[in-house]
């Protein structure tokens, strides 16, 4: 166990670098993936003392879930944040929103903080002193409270599930 940890300290980060790095190169050649295994040995090698508690990842299968609904509301609200931006103004309301974090896991709340900051239309602002909430700034909030719900339901929960570090 201990080398297999000292030469993968972080193998999740491996496989997505390896993975990543095929997808940039957008081909599948033996160079290709030697110097992808190369990059996805190298840089959590490189990076691991900066992760001085990694993560533990506790249900994969929900993490592949939670990446396929980040990716879908990413393309959906790309085309509503055209369309809003592209039609009257008038019809923006934008707020800012004190979202109350359940996670306690800083790597989680970053990770909830990320997604919120990558979906169009919506930008974390800022975490209270205390990690107890997030400023969330939304584009068009008609409604902070759904807004709330919302987050919650799509990627705080699924966060919950998928770190053992963030259940309580």
């Amino acid at each position: 166990m201990v080398s297999r940890r000292r030469w993968l300290p972080h193998p999740w980060l491996s496989l997505l670098l390896l993975i990543i790095w095929q997808l940039l190169v957008n081909q599948l050649s033996l160079g290709s993936l030697l110097l992808g295994l190369l990059l996805a040995l190298l840089i959590p090698q490189l990076t691991r003392l900066f992760w001085p508690n990694p993560p533990t990842l506790y249900r994969p299968g929900v993490l592949a879930g939670f990446m396929l609904r980040v990716l879908g509301d990413i393309v959906i609200a790309n085309f509503q944040v055209a369309r809003m931006v592209l039609g009257p103004n008038a019809r923006l309301r934008p707020a800012f929103v004190v979202y109350p974090l359940e996670l306690r896991d800083e790597f989680a709340i970053s990770v909830l903080a990320n997604t919120i900051s990558l979906t169009p239309g919506t930008v974390s602002a800022d975490i209270s002193d205390d990690h107890r909430s997030l400023l969330i700034h939304g584009l068009d909030v008609p409604d902070a409270q759904e807004l709330i719900d919302v987050i919650k339901q799509r990627y705080e929960k699924p966060l919950m599930e998928i770190f053992e570090c963030s259940r309580t």
